[in-house]
C-alpha cells in the first residue's frame, strides 16, 4: 500500500492572508451566532408564555369600570408595524403609541350594550387627537354610551382644546386644581421661504398651477399669504369653530354665543381668576371640580366594586383589555357576507406602500382583493389624505369604477381629511359620505420646479455642456429655466387640472363649468361640500357602511359583518408581537439589546409636508413633469 504523497503547504503569503480572514471572520461568526441563539431564546420563551397564559381571556366581572385611557396619535390605521409597536410598547417608547379610531369606537359601542360594564372613566391626557371630524364621531358615540344611562366620569390633569370635545360628553369633568384648559379657537399659520431662498440663498422656485385657490406651495414663492388663501381658509376654518362650539355648548348646557364671548374675552376671564386656570375653567362651568387623581378615584371606588388587587383601588378593565374580551365573543367561523373595509389614510405616493400608507399600487391591491373576493359584497372606502401624486390617485380611482363594474357597491367615508388627491380617489364612488367638520375639496393642480443656478454662482460652481436638440438636459435645476420648458410644465398643469376637474363632473353628474366653480384648487369643510354637490351624506363611517350594505341588499345588522382589508402581517411579526403583548414578554424585551436595536431599525421616519415635495421631485421615475394633487390644509 503507497502512501500519498503529503500536501504542499501554503507559500507565507497564502498563509497570512488566510489567517488574516480568519481573524476578521471570528467576530462576523459570533455576532451572527449571538443573534441566531438571541432570537432562539426569544421564541422558546413565547411559547412558555403561550402555554403558560392557558385559558385565554379572563371573565369581566359585573359592576366593572371601564377606563378609557388611550396613549398616543389616533389614527384611522397604524403606521408602524405589529412587531415596532409591540417593542415600542415594551420599552416605553412613546412615539410608536398609535390608538386606532375603530378600536376606540367599537370599545365604546360594546360597552353601551355591555351589562356588566357599569360606567366610564375618561383620562385622555396621553391621547394625540387626530382631526375634528374624528373626533366627532368619537363624541358622538360616548354621547350615546351617556344617553344608553352609562355614567361617564371624565378626569385630566391638563385638558387641551380638542381632547375636551370627547371630555365635555361627560356627566362629569374634573381637573387637576394645578392643571389647566384653555379653549382659543382654530389657527392655521405656516411659514414662508421666499425671501430666504430667493434673497439669502439664490434658490429661485418656479411655482405651475391652476386655481388661485391652490396654496399648497405659496410658501416657496411668497413671504405670506395670499388673500385668496386667507379668504378662503378663513371660510372652511370658521365653520368648523361654530360646530365646536356648538357641540360643546350642547353638551355642557351652555350658551355657544356667551361661551365665544368669553374666549375672546380670555385675558380679563383669566387675570379674575387670579391667573389660575383651573379655577377659569371652573368658573366658565367647563369642568365640575378640582380634583386631584386621587380623588378621583378615591370617588369611584366608593361608586363601584372596591378591589385591593387592582392599581386604581376598584374593579375595573383597560382599552386594551376590554378589546380582548370583545374579540373573544366573535366566532372564529362566520359565514356571513361581507362589508369590507379598505383604509387609504396618509399621502398618496407610488408603488407598493406598507401598512397603515397609501400607494398606487398596494391600495389599488387592496380593493382587488376586495372586487375578487366572493364573500365581499360591498365595499367602504375609508379616507383620510392630503392628497399626493396624480398617478397614484388615478391608479385608486381606477380601482373603484372596477368594484362597481363588478357589481359591488363603493361607498367613501371621509374623515378628518379627504382633499386633492384625497378627493379624486372619492369621486367615483356610488356614495360620499364626509363628517360636517371634515376638510375637503382642493380640486387642483400643482407643479414645483426649484432653480439652483444663483445658489452655484454665490460659491463659483458653474453649469456648461453640449446637447443635441435645444431641450435636451432643460429640465436640470442647475441651469437657468427655459421660457419653453416653463410652457411645457404649465401645461402638463393645464391638463392634469382638466383630467381632474373632468372626471369630477363625470363623476358627479355636473358640467366641468359647475365643477370649475367649486374647484380651483379651494377648500371646503364637509357640510360646505355638501351644499357644493362634492358630497352626497354627512355622517360618519357607520353611516357609510350601513349604506353599502343596504345597496348590496344585505338586510340589517345581524345579517353581515364587518371586515377591514389590509396588508396581513408575517407570522413571525404576530409571533413577536403576541409575545411583547405579555406581562414576561414585555419585562424581557425591557432588558434586551436586541429588542432596542430591532426597535431603532424598524422606527418608521417622519415625513413632513416637505419631505413629501422633495421626495415627489426626486422621484420622477423617467418623466420630466410629475403632477401633484396635494392639500396642506391640515390643523
Amino acid at each position: 500500500m503507497t502512501t500519498p504523497p503529503p500536501l504542499p503547504r501554503p507559500n507565507p503569503v497564502a498563509r497570512f492572508f488566510v489567517g488574516l480572514w480568519d481573524v476578521m471572520n471570528f467576530p462576523r461568526r459570533l455576532i451572527l451566532n449571538l443573534l441566531f441563539f438571541g432570537l432562539l431564546f426569544l421564541v422558546l420563551i413565547g411559547f412558555v408564555v403561550a402555554v403558560g397564559s392557558g385559558g385565554g381571556v379572563k371573565p369581566l366581572q359585573d359592576r366593572t369600570t371601564l377606563v378609557i385611557a388611550p396613549e398616543g396619535r389616533l389614527v384611522e390605521q397604524f403606521t408602524a408595524d405589529p412587531v415596532t409597536r409591540a417593542l415600542g410598547k415594551a420599552l416605553g417608547d412613546a412615539s410608536v403609541e398609535e390608538v386606532q379610531l375603530r378600536d376606540l369606537l367599537r370599545a365604546i359601542d360594546g360597552a353601551r350594550e355591555d351589562k356588566r360594564i357599569e360606567r366610564v372613566l375618561l383620562q385622555l391626557d396621553k391621547l394625540q387627537p387626530g382631526g375634528l371630524a374624528s373626533m366627532r364621531e368619537v363624541a358622538r358615540a360616548l354621547a350615546q354610551l351617556r344617553a344608553a344611562g352609562k355614567q361617564v366620569v371624565a378626569f385630566g390633569e391638563n385638558m387641551d382644546q380638542s381632547q375636551y370635545l370627547l371630555l365635555a360628553q361627560a356627566d362629569e369633568i374634573y381637573l387637576d386644581p394645578m392643571g389647566g384648559l384653555l379653549l382659543e379657537g382654530l389657527g392655521r399659520y405656516r411659514q414662508y421661504y421666499r425671501q430666504g431662498l430667493q434673497e439669502k440663498l439664490g434658490v429661485d422656485v418656479h411655482l405651475f398651477r391652476v386655481g388661485e385657490y391652490k396654496s399648497a406651495a405659496e410658501p416657496y414663492i411668497l413671504d405670506a399669504a395670499s388673500p385668496e388663501s386667507k379668504e378662503a381658509d378663513l371660510y372652511w376654518m370658521n365653520d368648523l369653530w361654530q360646530r365646536y362650539l356648538a357641540d360643546v355648548a350642547k353638551a355642557r348646557k351652555l350658551d355657544p354665543a356667551q361661551l365665544a364671548a368669553a374666549i375672546d374675552n380670555l385675558p380679563e376671564g383669566i387675570a379674575a381668576a387670579g391667573g389660575d386656570l383651573a379655577r377659569y375653567a371652573l368658573d366658565l362651568r367647563l369642568v365640575d371640580g378640582l380634583k386631584t387623581r386621587e380623588e378621583v378615584l378615591d370617588l369611584l371606588a366608593r361608586r363601584g366594586v372596591a378591589d385591593e388587587d387592582s392599581d386604581l383601588g376598584f374593579r375595573s378593565v383597560g382599552l386594551s383589555g376590554y378589546l380582548q374580551q370583545l374579540d373573544s365573543k366573535r366566532s372564529p367561523v362566520d359565514q356571513r357576507p361581507q362589508v369590507a373595509v379598505v383604509v387609504a389614510e396618509g399621502e398618496i405616493t407610488g408603488g407598493d406602500q406598507p401598512a397603515g400608507r397609501i400607494g398606487g399600487e398596494s391600495t389599488a391591491a387592496l380593493l382587488r382583493q376586495a372586487r375578487e373576493e366572493d364573500e365581499v359584497k360591498a365595499v367602504v372606502l375609508r379616507v383620510d389624505s392630503p392628497g399626493g401624486e396624480v398617478f397614484a390617485s388615478e391608479q385608486i380611482r381606477r380601482e373603484v369604477e372596477l368594484l362597481k363594474q363588478a357589481g359591488k357597491p363603493v361607498v367613501v367615508s371621509m374623515g378628518d381629511l379627504a382633499a386633492s388627491g384625497g378627493y379624486w380617489i372619492s369621486m367615483n364612488a356610488d356614495r360620499i359620505y364626509a363628517d360636517p367638520s371634515t376638510i375637503t375639496g382642493s380640486i387642483g393642480i400643482f407643479g414645483l420646479i426649484p432653480n439652483f443656478t444663483r445658489t452655484l454662482d454665490r460659491i463659483g460652481v458653474h453649469t456648461d455642456g453640449v446637447g443635441t436638440t435645444r431641450y435636451a438636459g432643460a429640465f436640470d435645476v442647475t441651469r437657468p429655466l427655459d421660457p419653453g420648458v416653463g410652457r411645457v410644465i404649465q401645461s402638463v398643469i393645464d391638463k392634469g387640472y382638466a383630467d381632474f376637474t373632468g372626471k369630477v363632473a363625470q363623476a358627479r353628474g355636473r358640467t366641468v363649468e359647475q365643477i370649475d366653480e367649486v374647484a380651483r384648487g379651494r377648500v371646503w369643510s364637509g357640510a360646505q361640500a355638501r351644499e357644493r354637490g362634492l358630497v352626497d351624506e354627512l355622517g360618519g363611517l357607520a353611516e357609510a357602511v350601513a349604506d353599502a350594505a343596504t345597496r348590496a341588499s344585505l338586510g340589517g345588522k345581524d345579517k353581515y359583518r364587518v371586515r377591514y382589508i389590509e396588508k396581513a402581517a408575517t407570522p413571525f411579526a404576530q409571533f413577536m408581537a403576541g409575545m411583547a403583548g405579555t406581562r414576561l414578554g414585555g419585562a424581557l424585551l425591557q432588558e434586551s439589546g436586541l429588542a432596542r436595536l430591532a426597535l431603532a431599525r424598524a422606527l418608521p421616519e417622519t415625513e413632513a409636508q416637505l419631505r413629501f415635495v422633495e421626495r415627489a421631485a426626486r422621484e420622477r421615475g423617467g418623466a420630466p413633469v410629475k403632477a401633484l394633487a396635494y392639500c396642506f390644509c391640515g390643523l
